[in-house]
């Protein structure tokens, strides 16, 4: 085994017990989304406060920083994890955040007329622990395929008289159940609760089957007959599809329509979202001092980016928004490095996830896109989702770290990739 270089070590006194090694970038900018997280969360806690009236708004800022801890602590555990412990403990890892998140439908307590979260004293969201483990086991799933997965088809003849034929069997054991399944039993257990984040997972994982070389062609079958069972799915008023449904024509119909004689109590979040950016202008009319934040139902959370750009302008704002693209810049420097496909398919999913998130959150705030109930990723106020993403990036960071050690090296029968140096 090569020696680590030492010419990519942090200077730091940490460095020496083998922390805040990996991408440097990426150490900077994730104490900056801390920080920020911090900034605008103060921000909106006399909103929170008087939404819950009861509550001391110190103690929803206390809690705030204590979950900021957890995931910093969340992020440092997955950071010293190694590529071959998440490869191995893959499937036991879905498995269980999957009927984790089945049993929310039973047990969970019900928000706005779904069932998302566990109480237990505080709130869990499962979905948000499904995503990350959804990703983990594709990866290791594409990893094991390679040899094949060129030529692997993924959709099984509709004619289940030559399901026992071998060309079927093979479609069935592996193109459907080993890559296949996973994708659409996260899909099918999230969607009832949160159609947007179903759908993200389904489109992350298409994109993890096209970057392990899964025909263009079945990927684009795949996709087509998804988007059929969706649109029969939400006609058919499953899951919430109504709601979707109220929220597309909502987002179409304000576009055509005047609404400079009603008042600020009549308008949508989205438009008071807009009042917000409109009143920020360049430079923001400074920490602390947002009005929008008191009239929008969820500033902490939904419509963060809105009030953060009233407060400190639009052009921070781009800056937050840069710093997101380059999260998934940073993950495909990481990739083209990686000597296993494993290790690139898990930093580029990881990293999808937080992006594509955060974009879906930039574009309904900025009335580009309708309301998706997406959150800013280690930002916005949230819990398992903050924890959940802090994971993420400590994946990311851990195999970055293998990277530059050169010790991200596949088991016996694997085959090496050719990563850059």
């Amino acid at each position: 085994m090569q020696k680590p270089d030492d010419r990519l070590e942090v200077p730091s006194i940490l460095s020496k017990v083998n922390l805040l090694r990996g991408d440097k970038v990426l150490w900077v900018i994730i104490p900056i989304l801390f920080v920020l997280s911090t900034l605008v969360v103060y921000s909106s806690v006399a909103k929170m406060g008087y939404a819950d009236m009861g509550t001391e708004t110190n103690s929803i800022f206390t809690k705030h920083l204590f979950v900021i801890a957890i995931a910093i602590f969340a992020m440092f555990g997955t950071y010293i994890l190694g590529a071959k412990f998440l490869y191995k403990i893959a499937p036991w890892a879905y498995g269980f955040c999957w009927l984790f998140t089945l049993g929310v439908y039973f047990f969970g307590a019900q928000t706005n007329g779904a069932a998302r979260w566990y109480d237990f004293g505080f709130s869990v969201q499962p979905s948000e622990l499904l995503k990350v483990a959804t990703i983990l086991l594709l990866a290791r799933m594409l990893d094991e395929a390679q040899q094949t997965i060129d030529k692997q088809r993924f959709i099984p003849s509709l004619n289940p008289k030559i399901w026992k034929s071998a060309k079927q069997q093979n479609i069935w054991k592996n193109g459907v159940a080993k890559i296949l399944l996973p994708i659409l039993a996260s899909t099918a257990v999230i969607i009832k609760a949160h159609n947007s984040s179903a759908l993200l997972v389904f489109g992350i994982g298409m994109v993890m089957m096209f970057i392990a070389r899964a025909k263009k062609a079945e990927i684009a079958k795949i996709i087509g007959i998804m988007i059929l069972l969706f649109g029969v799915y939400t006609l058919a008023g499953g899951g919430r599809g109504s709601t979707a449904s109220s929220r597309i024509t909502d987002f179409f119909q304000s576009w055509v329509s005047t609404n400079e004689d009603v008042p600020v109590w009549a308008l949508s979040d989205a438009q008071r979202a807009m009042i917000a950016i409109h009143d920020g202008g360049v430079f923001g009319v400074g920490a602390g001092q947002s009005v929008m934040r008191a009239k929008i139902t969820h500033p902490e959370s939904d419509y963060i980016f809105s009030f953060f750009v009233e407060e400190y302008g639009i052009i921070i704002g781009m800056l937050l928004v840069v710093i997101y693209v380059w999260i998934f810049a940073r993950a495909v420097n990481i990739f083209r490095r990686c000597r296993w496909l494993f290790g690139g398919l898990l930093v580029v999913g990881m990293a999808l996830l937080i992006t594509i998130q955060a974009l879906l959150h930039f574009a309904v705030s900025t009335h580009l896109f309708f309301e998706t109930g997406q959150n800013l990723p280690l930002i916005s106020h949230g819990g398992t989702s903050m924890i959940c993403t802090a994971a993420a990036l400590g994946i990311i960071l851990s195999i970055s770290r293998q990277v530059n050690d050169h010790s991200l090296i596949p088991p016996e029968g694997v085959a090496a990739m050719s990563g850059e140096e």
